[in-house]
């Protein structure tokens, strides 16, 4: 970039992940693979907190659209992760912060929730939840 310090291309570098991971949670809430297929990595990483079956860490892009898949099957289509804000670093990593919402076996989830995502060359390659109140999500899912 001529003409453009460090700082401020690291900057519009860290401004274009924040939308990549905009793009990403309506292309989630929407189910739509083709974008999540653009935008996440091959050989991404995600990590899910949790004592129960959907805990744990996930490896490729199979594995993470597999944990989605669990997300929306599980709750008849429900699932919904409402973006409220993102924060973005200078290093590239950005934070999406969103309420989980949905119904399952007559259970209601309401949430807070942060991912911690990493990017690199224009590419989600880990995703790391992070739960308000982990014990909600826990009682949800089991």
């Amino acid at each position: 970039m001529p003409n453009v310090s460090p700082l401020k291309a690291a900057r519009m570098g860290a401004e274009s992940n924040a939308e990549l991971v905009r793009r990403g949670y309506a292309a989630f809430n929407a189910g739509d693979i083709v974008t999540l297929t653009e935008i996440i990595g091959e050989n991404a990483s995600w990590h899910t907190p949790g004592r129960g079956s959907i805990g744990g860490n996930r490896k490729g892009r199979d594995a993470v659209f597999a944990q989605f898949g669990r997300y929306g099957g599980e709750t008849k289509g429900t699932f919904r992760a409402n973006l409220l804000d993102v924060c973005e670093s200078e290093d590239g990593s950005v934070v999406g912060i969103h309420r989980n919402t949905g119904e399952r076996n007559g259970k209601k989830l309401d949430v807070l929730c942060c991912i911690v995502f990493e990017i690199k060359d224009g590419r989600m390659i880990s995703g790391r939840e992070h739960f308000f109140d982990l014990y909600a999500w826990d009682e949800f899912w089991s």
